[in-house]
């Protein structure tokens, strides 16, 4: 018996429906125990188990069918076990507050499913949305209602085509007369046919139309309208296929003429678009375009691999040809600009000129190194753009060569035109003529070759169409770089003289077909690139290319096809393979540079482990800095210390003469008076003439002395980069040359020193003493220069010999004995005189000849020099020891002391002069000439950074070269990654 307990409010009905739902379900026996008071729960539990086992299972019936099994005790519930029972158990059903927790949910879910409305108005707001897009989107397409006149409507084709169908049939039924046109036409039907798959150009093509019975063939040619009295049975073939071709020309005109409307509009739009912000007045950086990058990239390229190694391989136009042949007016016809110049048959293009080619507002053309901008609107800056380009040319052609390898670069920009880069070559030549180098056929070839190899690059070959094929130069040199003619495109000009020349079509037709030549190519073209006269613009050749290839008889004849004629659709074909190879080949070369970058990078850390990586111009900018910094640092010299040392160049500098030319000769006077006379006429003239000119020459060199000590003071540090040497004594060396001192300043130190050196008082004690120290200190100097001097002539002493074990020369023993012998006239005469006579040479020299020494007279003078200077030079520094207590006397005149002190007033007045000009100097130096000195550092400086030859000179070695070569690559890779980029957005 299965027992079944319910909870809450109850119908009489509820039990009955319960236990016959209960037994459908279990197919067993019920009994139901329906409770409408909670509080009674416990209880009925109690009562059911207690009418059962002590353990008795219950299953409790839960909404969605879920069985729980319950295990109750004596008035206790577990917890429920979570498996089916097995031995006889009684149902509860929940309560009305479990269905109500049921309802809740069921709630919840119903104001989730509002959701949809939600959706359903997000769908139909996006497609209102969608709808505003695509109808802003179809103002941008261009108008093609004209198209209508030419291609009828779906249902007026259907309704004509089922128009035909019911007449021909009708007709065929009814009328048997008519079989005679079914079996003229099937006879003629194949003739027809291969005569118009022969002449038809391939664009407008031929319809075959065929009915069951009746075969017909229609050629549609847009707006051609062919009545029944046009093709007439009494018209021949040949009048019906020539007005069958002048109505083709009709049509491809009109499409051309429609494109060109339509390309006119396409610049004038993007025109307006560019210039939008400059009307706004927004001020935004506009991003460079994608042809900008891409020659941003070669221009690296160009200085980084100059000879086109296997490094270089991205793609670029290479215009070839033969001298003369008109490939720089097919490059100008691209450019749609005369920018070249030009001449009639000799060689203009001397060297390699990359250019730019991308749109813009306005047609103007720049160079790489120069931010002036030519408008090529306009004919004066036309000359002048053509005069800068043959200058350039000019400079890069090195003395005695023809050609140069130097690339010339430049960018044109302009609406309309096609984004790609081109190089223009020069012309190959078959004769070297008179004055030309010897050696310009080869090199020409070798430069073609150079950028041939490049295996991406595109070969645009211009042959001349006037000449004959056999003449050609420039087919051989292509087929040998590009033999399967995967990247080559052959240009036929001057087309219009061919035909004027030409008896047989058939032979450009060959060319265009690639059978003539022994080359092949992408594609063919033929194109007309002038009348022959230089002056013509290029509206009015692209005209007379227009109106010639209409009235072509080659085109007339189909010789030359619609898509291989005029420059316009070279240019488009040019610029659509060079964009496809671009794409192909650029990530290879970016790969290429990143593992070239790692192998840099990684011999730089092994190479130069704690040096930080700096190319040339860091290392140039680095140098700098610090010697500017050693120039302020000159202010930073004390004046104490700049008159110190003005003070002891002044005198190494002049001592000489004023102890040979003034103090020696004066001192030989008898009397004070005639000392003091010949003092005061040599002091006079020293200071007019040469005084004040060795002074600023002192000035000169000791500030240029003080900045190269500041320079040079840590060559002797441990840590010292010795990379700068070179440039920093270029620049100490530089600025030598550059400084001139101020030319004021000699005459002011003129006035200044001859009113000192006529000044013979000393005022004091102090000054007295401050003389006899300077003299004491310049004879003592004077003598040990003169015992030195004497010491090298007359050879190591005796003691010196026996200590040292050195010997004596002949000669020094010659001089030992000349010696001797004069130091005793100075035993006769004390006071002898700085010159020897006659006899006293003759003397001298026969006792010297009786220890049989025979020596000259000059022999004898050399070894006098010296000797009579030692002795006066002692007997000098004996009277200035004399002289430090004569002050008092010196005040009195000397009258009754008997001494002799006036050479001390001699060095008081030098003494005093070196004072004030090394203060003048200091003055000098310290308000003009370190600022002056400064300006032309800076100036140096600057020429230095500007001459890179020179500075690959000053700044060289391994580690300037890797570090070089390493910003290049990280340069390069970085440009190709930026372009790569911006190439896969475009994308």
């Amino acid at each position: 018996m299965l027992t079944v307990l319910l909870r809450g409010h109850f119908g009489p009905y509820c039990g009955r429906c319960v236990k016959k739902s209960v037994a459908v379900a279990h197919k067993r026996d019920l009994h139901v125990w329906l409770r409408t008071q909670t509080s009674a729960n416990t209880a009925v539990l109690r009562n059911i188990v207690s009418k059962t086992q002590t353990h008795r299972q219950i299953l409790a019936l839960q909404p969605r069918n879920v069985y729980q099994i319950c295990n109750f005790s004596a008035l206790r519930i577990a917890r429920p076990i979570l498996r089916a029972p097995s031995s006889p158990y009684k149902v509860i059903v929940f309560s009305q507050r479990d269905m109500s927790v049921i309802g809740r949910l069921a709630g919840g879910f119903g104001r989730f499913l509002r959701v949809r409305y939600l959706i359903l108005t997000g769908a139909v707001g996006g497609g209102v949305a969608v709808n505003k897009k695509i109808d802003s989107w179809k103002e941008y397409f261009p108008d093609l209602d004209w198209m209508k006149e030419y291609i009828p409507e779906s249902e007026a084709l259907s309704q004509l085509a089922s128009s035909i169908r019911n007449f021909a049939k009708h007709t065929m039924e009814t009328n048997e007369q008519m079989s005679w046109l079914k079996t003229k036409l099937s006879d003629n039907k194949k003739a027809v046919v291969d005569w118009l798959s022969q002449h038809s150009p391939p664009d407008l093509g031929s319809t075959l139309v065929e009915d069951a019975n009746v075969s017909t063939t229609t050629a549609v040619f847009g707006e051609a309208k062919a009545t029944g009295a046009e093709y007439s049975s009494d018209s021949t073939d040949k009048k019906r296929l020539e007005r069958v071709q002048g109505e083709m020309m009709e049509v491809q005109l009109r499409y051309q003429k429609e494109i060109e409307r339509l390309e006119k509009d396409n610049r004038e739009l993007r025109k307006q678009l560019l210039l939008r912000e400059q009307k706004s007045g927004k001020k935004r950086v506009m991003k460079k375009s994608l042809i900008d990058m891409y020659s941003e990239v070669l221009d690296d390229l160009n200085v980084y691999d100059s000879s086109y190694n296997t490094q270089d391989n991205l793609p670029r136009v290479v215009v070839v040809g033969d001298q003369s042949s008109g490939k720089t007016s097919v490059l100008e016809m691209i450019a749609q600009a005369r920018i070249f110049p030009r001449g009639s048959g000799e060689m203009m293009t001397r060297s390699p000129v990359k250019v730019t080619l991308s749109e813009g507002p306005f047609h103007v053309a720049k160079f790489k190194d120069s931010n002036r901008e030519f408008d090529l609107t306009k004919e004066s800056d036309l000359a002048a753009l053509r005069r800068e380009v043959e200058l350039r040319m000019k400079a890069s052609v090195q003395k005695g060569q023809t050609v140069s390898n130097e690339c010339i670069s430049m960018s044109v920009a302009g609406p309309g035109l096609q984004r790609m880069v081109l190089v223009d070559l020069p012309g190959i030549i078959s004769t070297v003529t008179t004055g030309m180098a010897p050696d310009t056929k080869d090199s020409i070839k070798g430069m073609c070759k150079s950028h041939m190899e490049n295996p991406n690059s595109i070969i645009l070959c211009i042959q001349d169409g006037s000449l004959d094929a056999e003449r050609s130069n420039v087919t051989e040199l292509v087929s040998q770089m590009d033999p399967q003619g995967k990247r080559t495109i052959f240009v036929l000009t001057k087309v219009d003289l061919a035909e004027s020349s030409l008896y047989n079509p058939d032979r450009i037709k060959s060319i265009l077909e690639g059978r003539l030549f022994p080359m092949q190519a992408l594609g063919y073209f033929a194109v007309v690139t002038g009348r022959g006269n230089t002056n013509d613009s290029i509206a009015s050749i692209k005209d007379y290319e227009d109106r010639f290839f209409r009235n072509s008889r080659l085109f007339k004849d189909g010789v030359l096809k619609p898509t291989q004629m005029t420059t316009q659709n070279l240019s488009m074909a040019v610029s659509d393979i060079f964009w496809k190879m671009v794409k192909e080949t650029v990530e290879q070369q970016a790969d290429a540079f990143k593992a070239t970058r790692f192998n840099l990078e990684t011999e730089w850390k092994n190479t130069f482990p704690r040096i930080r990586e700096l190319d040339r111009t860091e290392l140039f900018e680095k140098a700098r800095g610090e010697i500017l910094d050693e120039v302020i640092n000159l202010s930073q010299v004390t004046p104490k210390q700049w008159e110190n040392i003005f003070y002891k160049k002044l005198w190494e500098k002049n001592a000489t003469h004023v102890l040979e030319n003034i103090y020696l000769p004066a001192a030989q006077a008898e009397n004070s008076g005639t000392f003091n006379t010949a003092v005061d006429i040599k002091l006079k003239g020293w200071a007019d003439v040469q005084l004040p000119k060795r002074c600023v020459e002192v000035g000169w060199e000791t500030l240029h002395e003080e900045f190269q000590k500041l320079v040079g003071r840590d060559q002797d540090k441990k840590h010292h980069d010795d990379i700068f040497n070179q440039l920093k004594s270029a620049v100490i060396e530089g600025s030598k040359e550059r400084h001139k001192w101020d030319e004021k300043a000699e005459q002011s130190l003129r006035v200044i020193q001859v009113n000192i050196l006529e000044d013979r008082s000393v005022s004091d004690k102090r000054h007295w003493d401050s003389a006899i120290k300077f003299m004491e200190d310049t004879l003592k100097e004077k003598l040990k220069q003169s015992e030195d001097s004497l010491r090298k002539l007359t050879g190591p002493s005796t003691t010196e010999q026996w200590m040292y074990w050195q010997r004596q020369s002949q000669d020094n023993k010659d001089r030992s004995a000349a010696k001797s012998e004069l130091e005793k006239l100075f035993h006769t005469d004390p006071q002898h005189k700085s010159h020897l006579s006659g006899d006293e040479l003759t003397t001298a020299r026969k006792n010297l000849q009786s220890y049989s020494i025979d020596v000259s007279n000059d022999f004898i003078r050399e070894t006098w020099y010296h000797v009579f200077r030692l002795n006066f030079f002692k007997k000098a520094l004996y009277q200035a020891q004399q002289c430090k207590k004569g002050f008092y006397y010196y005040q009195r005149g000397f009258s009754e002391s008997g001494l002799e002190c006036h050479d001390v007033v001699l060095f008081w007045r030098l003494l005093r002069m070196l004072e004030v000009t090394s203060n003048s100097l200091r003055q000098q130096v310290v308000n003009n000439e370190a600022r002056r000195l400064e300006r032309i550092i800076k100036d140096t400086l600057e020429d230095l950074g500007e001459d890179k030859e020179r500075l690959e000179k000053l700044l060289t070695g391994r580690r300037v070269l890797l570090a070089e070569e390493l910003k290049k690559v990280r340069q390069i890779q970085d440009r190709l990654e930026e372009f790569i980029q911006a190439l896969n957005k475009e994308k």
